[in-house]
């Protein structure tokens, strides 16, 4: 198991996100697999007025929940960063040499 890089005192998780080339893409589709996720498991059934933002967040504790993901310190926890966290979980699925991760 990989050492976790601490952070320097004051600084904040997502100061040290490194951002993805294609993250906007990546977010995107990982909405929409753990949208599929979660209602595969039968956990929610979305509604059309649901925001990407409430779903999004539903989707990450859902994933962090089932151990799919690890969670975020309460604290650090914002649209921001839940949109990362998504977009690198999917990333991480997704076969070397897609485009996506060019």
């Amino acid at each position: 198991m990989a050492a976790a890089r601490a952070l320097s005192p004051g600084k904040h998780w997502s100061d040290h996100m490194k951002k993805l080339k294609h993250e906007t893409e990546l977010f995107k589709a990982a909405l929409l697999a753990g949208i599929q996720y979660a209602e595969g498991r039968k956990a929610v059934e979305f509604e059309a007025t649901d925001s990407a933002s409430d779903k999004a967040l539903y989707v990450y504790r859902l994933l962090v929940h089932d151990k799919r993901i690890s969670p975020m310190p309460e604290e650090q926890v914002s649209e921001k960063t839940i949109r990362h966290r998504l977009a690198t979980w999917y990333a991480h699925q997704l076969p070397a040499g897609h485009p996506l991760l060019e």
